[in-house]
């Protein structure tokens, strides 16, 4: 089985985006890096891109990584942040009730990209 159908498939992903994104919009070491963002927008795109990243199904239409990526670098998006961002992710996670493996396996995920996210 999949991260994504472990986790309760997109109704669960969904719910933790939404808890995500207090997470990280309360932050102030990260919540700079989304202003000027139509949230419901971007929470729409992480949703498909966790569903897909997780296992599930491919509905992710946006920009690679890099791309997606490229103004927050541009305002000095660095590991710090990034490593703030998988922490709020474990957080959130933690919050819904998921196993701590199961935790660790959606931080993997998200390192996976942590070059592209960061134009390394």
């Amino acid at each position: 089985m999949s991260l994504y159908n472990d986790l309760g498939g997109t109704p669960a992903v969904s719910a933790a985006v939404d808890k995500f994104y207090d997470k990280v919009l309360a932050d102030p070491s990260v919540n700079h890096f989304f202003d000027g963002l139509v949230m419901s927008k971007q929470k729409k795109m992480l949703e498909h891109f966790l569903i897909f990243a997780f296992g599930g199904p491919n509905q992710y239409s946006g920009q690679n990584m890099r791309n997606a990526h490229r103004r927050q670098v541009a305002h000095g998006l660095n590991e710090n942040h990034f490593d703030r961002i998988v922490e709020h992710l474990g957080a959130t996670l933690t919050e819904l009730g998921v196993p701590a493996n199961k935790i660790q396996e959606a931080a993997g995920i998200a390192n996976s990209v942590r070059n592209d996210v960061l134009g390394l």
